[in-house]
């Protein structure tokens, strides 16, 4: 085949089962006359059969490294697994390692060495600076979900043990069930709804985890909605503590800001909040504003007790901490996603007067500009 070449590879988190690319877009692409080849994948949630239907080339697992074409785009959505050989492509993916994360020059030195490019799809704009796709609202919708049913959880289970796993969902109605299901459970004990604050209520991410509150039942009432005006002069606040027993993070973070809570306000004797979900997952940045857990959870195990400080209420506190939530709803969160950067990944076959990928690689360069 000819025309520019998108080699989709296969996820490899534990738990991944999002896709950049579904048989939908696959097949725009296709129409458009790309060259895609699909990697075959046990944990995606579209089967290798729908992409083969629609006449994408199907390929072994992991089989980018040594036989996709030069100028293949590989593109995928969590970062490579933990390796060290040079990077010869241009990716298309997150890759974590723009805002110096831990180990973060490990990972973005593969490219340079390679001579390859990152074009790191968390920093995809438009003209107005908006990501041109974004799993945000999934994210939300699917962390706001976890934390009402670990706030039931916790009712039930006084003696401490932890929320089980999770698997993924094959729709939002299902999900809607469960959490429906939790939530009348710890209404029965507790007599009453639980009280959610979502910070970034006003974003993509914080009108999902908003949503989804709304969706199972929780009255108006009992959301409460903060943004910038809320935030701006800089917390620790003690309302997140003491007014609220779920706490959702969903800000975008992109530069040092105050933390929303910390050990001091933890210490609070009329403390209510029991679960932190923190969406947005900064766990490794310098400069988490939920600097109260230094762990990263997984669907497996989906929270982790937060350490308290001495004399503190005798209330639980959980954390969520999970950097792939949307994969809890994995179909319908990437149709979302992968619909969304369609238009983009369009515009590669002219990519030096696309502004989104100039921009892309120019970012690429300032990045790598910074490396030890």
């Amino acid at each position: 085949m000819s025309g520019t070449k998108i080699w989709l590879r296969a996820e490899t988190k534990p738990a991944e089962a999002r896709s950049a690319l579904t048989p939908t877009t696959c097949k725009a692409l296709l129409d458009a006359g790309y060259d895609v080849t699909v990697e075959k994948s046990t944990q995606r949630i579209f089967e290798d059969e729908e992409f083969a239907k629609i006449g994408a080339r199907i390929v072994e697992e992991g089989s980018w490294v040594k036989d996709a074409p030069k100028d293949a785009y590989i593109l995928g959505l969590k970062e490579l697994p933990e390796d060290d050989f040079p990077l010869e492509h241009v990716h298309i993916s997150f890759a974590h390692c723009y805002k110096q994360q831990a180990g973060w020059e490990k990972v973005l030195s593969r490219w340079p060495r390679g001579g390859g490019t990152l074009l790191d799809l968390e920093f995809l704009t438009d003209e107005a600076g908006r990501r041109v796709a974004a799993f945000g609202w999934s994210a939300g919708y699917a962390g706001s979900a976890l934390a009402i049913k670990t706030w039931a959880w916790q009712l039930a289970h006084p003696e401490g043990e932890l929320l089980p796993g999770e698997k993924p969902y094959a729709n939002k109605q299902l999900l809607i069930e469960s959490v429906k299901e939790s939530l009348e459970a710890g209404k029965k004990i507790a007599g009453r709804s639980p009280k959610i604050l979502v910070i970034g209520a006003l974003g993509r991410c914080g009108s999902g985890a908003v949503d989804l509150a709304k969706d199972v039942g929780i009255p108006e009432s009992d959301i409460i909605r903060w943004d910038i005006e809320e935030t701006k002069k800089g917390g620790p606040f003690k309302e997140i503590v003491e007014d609220a027993d779920i706490f959702v993070n969903c800000i975008y973070l992109s530069a040092k800001i105050p933390p929303f809570i910390n050990g001091e306000t933890l210490s609070s004797p009329t403390r209510q909040l029991s679960v932190v979900c923190d969406v947005s997952a900064d766990t490794t940045n310098p400069h988490n504003p939920v600097p109260v857990y230094d762990v990263i959870t997984t669907f497996d195990k989906p929270t982790a007790p937060v350490k308290l400080p001495a004399g503190s209420k005798n209330l639980p506190l959980s954390v969520i901490s999970i950097d792939h939530l949307p994969s809890l709803l994995p179909r319908e969160s990437s149709e979302m996603f992968s619909q969304a950067l369609l238009p983009s990944l369009l515009q590669l076959k002219d990519r030096s007067n696309a502004r989104v990928w100039t921009q892309a690689e120019e970012l690429f360069k300032q990045k790598v500009a910074t490396l030890p």
